[in-house]
């Protein structure tokens, strides 16, 4: 199964994400399948390639709790179709 997490790179004190796909079976700083965005929390600033995120998330994607916070507050889920919106 695949999931679409946050992977930390940056420096000490000083951490940005990166927000990946990966299997689930992997650590976090593990081999990513694609990177599909970054977050960066201490200048709140976040990019998303949206049409990746919609490709993983119709093939079955899960999303951790904090990647489906800021897919909300990017209203990526309006772009879903509505039966696709139940995540476990």
């Amino acid at each position: 199964m695949v999931k679409l997490r946050l992977k930390r790179c940056g420096r000490k004190q000083r951490a940005v994400y990166r927000i990946v796909a990966i299997d689930v079976r992997s650590r976090r700083e593990g081999k990513d399948l694609r990177k599909v965005g970054f977050y960066d929390p201490m200048k709140n600033q976040t990019y998303l390639n949206v049409p990746l995120i919609l490709y993983f998330l119709e093939k079955g994607a899960q999303p951790t709790g904090t990647v489906q916070n800021l897919l909300k507050k990017a209203e990526v889920f309006k772009e879903l179709p509505p039966n696709q919106m139940k995540f476990d």
